[in-house]
C-alpha cells in the first residue's frame, strides 16, 4: 500500500521514525513532515508564505509548514502516485477528548480525509514516551485490516496507545471522545526586558472519562480507537433550529 506518513512533532521525531521502520517492509512509505515541532497547530495552512520541501539524508522530506501543509503538498504536488492512505504520528503524547480540536496530528489525518483519502492519527499516551514500538505495532495491525474493512468516506481513526510493552496491552477498544474541564488559567511571567508575557496553563482535568470514553480506555491499558467524523454538522439540531428560525418575531 502507498502511504503518506506525516506528523506534528517534526521530521526528527522518534515516533515518526519508529512508525516508518515498522511499516516500510510491507508498504511503500513517503515521509513528509514539518521541519519543526508544530504541536497545537490544528488545521492551520500557510496561506501567506511559500512552501519548500527538502530531502533529508534518511530519505524523509522536510517542509517549512504545518502538518496540514505537508499532507496537502504531498498529495497535490509531490507524490508521483496518489497515496492510498494517510497516517499521522506517532505523536509524543495523547490526543484524547477535546485535545483533537487543537491537535496537529489529528489535523494532518483530517486533511488527508478532506482530500478523499482514508486516514489515521496515532498518539502514544505519554509525552516522554518509552514504547513507540507498541504504537507502531498497533498501527501495523490496523493497516492490515483496512483492505477488508475500509474506512467510511467521512471518517478518520484517532488511535491512542498506552505507553506499555505490546504484550502488556489489555486489547483494543472502540471509544467515543471524552471531555475535559475548562483549561487552567494562563500563567503570567516577565521576559528578560521586564515585559509581561503569558504561557498557556495545563490542560483541564477529565470531566467525562467514564466507560466507553477514550480516557477510560487508556486508563485501563486499552488502545483507544475513536472514529471521528469530518462532517461536524450537528444533525440532531437541524429540525429544532429550523423550527425556531421559521417563527415570526413578536414586536
Amino acid at each position: 500500500m502507498r502511504i503518506l506518513l506525516s506528523n506534528d512533532d517534526g521530521v526528527f521525531a522518534e515516533g515518526l521514525s519508529c512508525l516508518y521502520e515498522r511499516l516500510c517492509g510491507d508498504h511503500e512509505i513517503t515521509v513528509i513532515a514539518p521541519d519543526r515541532n508544530c504541536s497545537g497547530a490544528s488545521n492551520a495552512l500557510s496561506l501567506r508564505s511559500p512552501l519548500s520541501i527538502t530531502r533529508m539524508k534518511n530519505g524523509f522530506y522536510s517542509v517549512n509548514g504545518t502538518p496540514s501543509d505537508c499532507v496537502h503538498l504531498g498529495v497535490n504536488q509531490f507524490m508521483h502516485e496518489e497515496p492510498e492512505l494517510v497516517i499521522s504520528g506517532i505523536n509524543h503524547g495523547p490526543n484524547l477528548g477535546d485535545d483533537v480540536v487543537y491537535s496537529g496530528t489529528v489535523a494532518a489525518a483530517t486533511e488527508g480525509r478532506y482530500m478523499g483519502l482514508p486516514a489515521i492519527a496515532v498518539s502514544l499516551a505519554n509525552y516522554k514516551g518509552s514504547h513507540f514500538e507498541t504504537a507502531a505495532e498497533v498501527i501495523y495491525d490496523i493497516v492490515g485490516r483496512l483492505h477488508d474493512h475500509p474506512l467510511p468516506a467521512d471518517e478518520i481513526l484517532n488511535v491512542n496507545v498506552p505507553d506499555l510493552p505490546y504484550d502488556q496491552l489489555s486489547g483494543m477498544e472502540v471509544t467515543r471522545q471524552g471531555r475535559r474541564h475548562r483549561a487552567e488559567s494562563m500563567v503570567k511571567a516577565k521576559d528578560p526586558y521586564g515585559n509581561d508575557v503569558y504561557w498557556y496553563g495545563t490542560v483541564g482535568s477529565e470531566q467525562d472519562a467514564g466507560p466507553g470514553t477514550d480516557f477510560y480506555a487508556i486508563a485501563n491499558n486499552y488502545c483507544s480507537v475513536t472514529p471521528l467524523s469530518v462532517d461536524m454538522t450537528a444533525y440532531q439540531s437541524l429540525e429544532n433550529m429550523q423550527h425556531w428560525l421559521n417563527k415570526k418575531y413578536n414586536k
